[in-house]
């Protein structure tokens, strides 16, 4: 489920800005739940995990991958929490967001192949991401060829992580590691959903349901 689920999501989010379009409150609630859930997990579940055994090079870690995160950002101009601005003139292949969102999704791909609450909080958090990135590609002026390359290569990225992290001896030695890293990735990013998503960022009624809601499945699982 760890390879097929990340591809599911992908796919999902792709026939919703197909077929479907949804409104851009919509996407913006998904968003806020699926950041919920994910710094939920991070919080409640994979942090303590990493930090069962202290080393202090986690804390480090965990610095470096929120440093990462932000200057993938920087790279992709905030496509991971939902912040990508269309360009209908763009013809040609978007490589630093493309490079940018692989380098992402390999990384949270790793700690998911023995974390099923994980799973579940990636492959939410990369239904709303998809719909965004599939908006944003239609929207271009790109080729239906570089449309699909760039989205079958972004749904194969997460299992590609997972595999590796799965079945390569030396990934596993350093997998606590790996983890502080992702950690300051999920944290960073659901931090920004959380705070971004609205307008002049006020939380209105139905985003505080959304993140309530998502906080308390969680919570529960």
């Amino acid at each position: 489920m760890n390879i097929l689920l990340p591809i599911i999501a992908v796919v999902i989010g792709f026939i919703i800005a197909y077929f479907i379009k949804a409104s851009s409150t919509t996407i913006k609630l998904l968003l806020s739940f699926s950041g919920a859930f994910l710094l939920s997990i991070t919080v409640f579940e994979f942090l303590p995990e990493v930090y069962q055994n202290y080393d202090q090079a986690i804390g480090l870690l965990i610095m470096a991958g929120i440093l990462l995160q932000i200057f993938l950002e920087f790279l992709s101009k905030g496509a991971e929490h939902g912040h990508l601005h269309e360009n209908k003139e763009r013809s040609s292949f978007p490589v630093a967001l493309f490079a940018s969102l692989c380098l992402h999704s390999l990384l949270e791909g790793s700690p998911i192949h023995n974390n099923e609450h994980l799973l579940i909080g990636v492959v939410i958090h990369k239904i709303p991401i998809a719909i965004i990135i599939s908006s944003f590609l239609l929207n271009s002026k790109l080729s239906k060829t570089k449309v699909a390359a760039f989205l079958l290569l972004f749904a194969l990225m997460t299992p590609l992580g997972s595999y590796l992290q799965e079945n390569f001896e030396f990934l596993k030695n350093i997998e606590r590691y790996i983890n502080a890293l992702v950690i300051g990735i999920f944290l960073h990013v659901s931090t920004i959903i959380l705070f971004e998503s609205s307008k002049n960022h006020q939380f209105n009624l139905s985003k505080i349901l959304v993140i309530i809601v998502g906080v308390i499945i969680a919570y529960l699982l």
